[in-house]
């Protein structure tokens, strides 16, 4: 029979005791019956940093117009280059952790982190907080990379669905609650306290992971590093987010953009011909060939397309359809991570009772239901008829998301968990580009072509909203039908004579 965790644990103590084992983590944490749900929680700091930032400094944008005196074009790189930093460094991150440790790049990630925020802060200027905001984004990139590893080592057997949609809960938390504390700080004090509010969760942080996260086994094998790969991952990633981020004001047939985007293809194309070759290659010839993270990929771009794109647009719907105040568009938004919250922990227990399959497909088809729901909005609608097609968004995301990300985990080697937690974020961040693209340029195309047709300038909007709308509903049926090929993924067999693995390594 297997070690359970508390016998690892007590047995890792031991060695300790005899001079064998480092200080860290602390002997009287591992030594805790819940300690596997203590490391859980560590995970989930950074989660909700992360969400909670991001939140906030959307709310501020406004702001730093009048604050540094230049154009909307230069204050969207606040974002923008958050977004390519992070986009890009995410399977780099994960390839990293899985070279010297998890433990190690994550608590290093909450460093960066801490010290990209606090710089943000001291900006004097558009140039150096852009510039600190990438700083911040390689800090996140190592704590989003490492994320879905960690809980997935540490969550008790028959648990990792339930520990993953916590985790994914912590994220609709900062998602929630950023908008609202935003206000509150911009308003109370000032725009730099948004930055500085990570600090003191960044610190907490980083004092929970040196103490509790467990010391994963690095291979005692240096295997070499693939430089190669990632000059070609790297660039090809960012072009390709900037195609999706500029493309509507580029246009989409542009020269410069379609440029842009054979660049992109082309550095990618060269990148999978290489890894095909590459000694220590960053997808190895397994996670090449793997359809479960092929589709696993897939559908968490769609929903993250979806959910992204029509919170896009419903402000638009709500504040220029419906002439609703910022505040009360605020409320209604929440409905969305509102319902991931309360759901994502219900998605992952049904995940570890019931399996991916039948979970992927009932929350892909709660998002079809509440995409397809927002296409039939018109001017005359109660406040349920937005507030349930956002919920039932919410609701399939947080149904999805943690078992569509432990079906994935489940088959990974474990010596890749990083990586494949960081190509699933990867995908993540891709689709909420995409999702805000399509439907953007969806509402901003078809309205301006009725415009131009000199309809009503409120019906003009509503059906270029409409187009919008039902463009992510096409997506979140293209998610379905991914949602519904079986998931491949390993599980402990007996009848193969494969002996289960703990959970914990110590």
């Amino acid at each position: 029979m297997a070690e359970n965790i508390p016998a690892i644990m007590e047995s890792a103590q031991t060695r300790r005791a005899e001079g064998k084992e480092p200080a860290f983590p602390l002997p009287l944490l591992t030594s805790w019956s819940g300690y596997p749900w203590l490391v859980v929680g560590t995970v989930c700091i950074g989660a909700l940093m992360a969400a909670l930032d991001a939140s906030i400094v959307n709310v501020a944008m406004p702001t730093f117009l009048g604050i540094f005196r230049t154009g909307m074009s230069m204050v969207e790189w606040i974002s923008i280059a958050y977004l390519l930093s992070l986009t890009a460094m995410l399977p780099v991150g994960g390839y990293l952790a899985d070279r010297v440790g998890r433990r190690t790049l994550y608590a290093g990630g909450f460093i960066i982190f801490i010290l990209g925020s606090a710089l943000c802060g001291l900006s004097w200027n558009i140039v150096s907080l852009v510039v600190f905001r990438v700083i911040q984004a390689v800090g996140a990139a190592m704590l989003q990379a490492n994320s879905i590893a960690i809980v997935t080592s540490a969550a008790p057997p028959g648990s990792k669905g339930k520990a993953i949609g916590i985790q994914g809960a912590a994220q609709s938390l900062g998602l929630c609650i950023g908008p609202l504390a935003g206000g509150f700080l911009l308003s109370t004090f000032g725009w730099r306290a948004i930055f500085y509010v990570n600090v003191p969760i960044g610190i907490l942080g980083s004092l929970l992971a040196f103490a509790d996260l467990p010391r994963d086994k690095v291979p005692e094998v240096k295997r070499g590093f693939d430089f190669a790969g990632i000059s070609l991952l790297l660039p090809g990633l960012v072009l390709l987010t900037i195609v999706l981020q500029r493309g509507d004001r580029l246009g989409w047939v542009s020269p410069e953009l379609l440029s842009l985007l054979a660049a992109g293809l082309v550095f990618l194309f060269f990148f999978w011909k290489w890894e095909k070759k590459a000694k220590s290659p960053i997808l190895s010839p397994e996670m090449m060939h793997s359809k479960t993270l092929l589709f696993g990929c897939l559908g968490g771009f769609a929903v993250f397309s979806v959910m992204f794109g029509d919170l896009f647009l419903s402000p638009f719907y709500l504040e220029k359809i419906l002439n609703y105040s910022y505040d009360l568009t605020g409320l209604f938004l929440i409905a969305v991570p509102l319902a991931m919250v309360l759901v994502a922990p219900v998605g992952g227990n049904l995940y570890d009772r019931f399996g991916a399959r039948s979970v992927k497909s009932v929350g892909m088809a709660s998002v079809c239901a509440g995409a397809g729901a927002l296409v039939l909005l018109n001017t005359h609608v109660y406040p349920l008829d937005i507030i349930l097609p956002l919920a039932l968004i919410g609701i399939g995301q947080g149904l999805f998301t943690p078992a569509n990300n432990t079906c994935v985990m489940d088959s990974a080697q474990k010596d890749r968990l990083a990586t494949v937690g960081g190509m699933l974020n990867m995908a993540r961040s891709l689709g909420m580009v995409f999702g805000i693209a399509l439907g953007g340029t969806a509402y901003t195309m078809l309205r301006r072509y009725l415009i131009a047709k000199d309809l009503v300038l409120t019906m003009a909007r509503l059906d270029g909203l409409r187009a919008g709308f039902l463009g992510l509903t096409l997506i979140s049926l293209f998610g379905l039908a991914i949602a519904f090929f079986r998931s491949q993924y390993l599980t402990i067999r007996k009848a193969e004579g494969l002996r289960p693995q703990t959970h914990i390594e110590i």
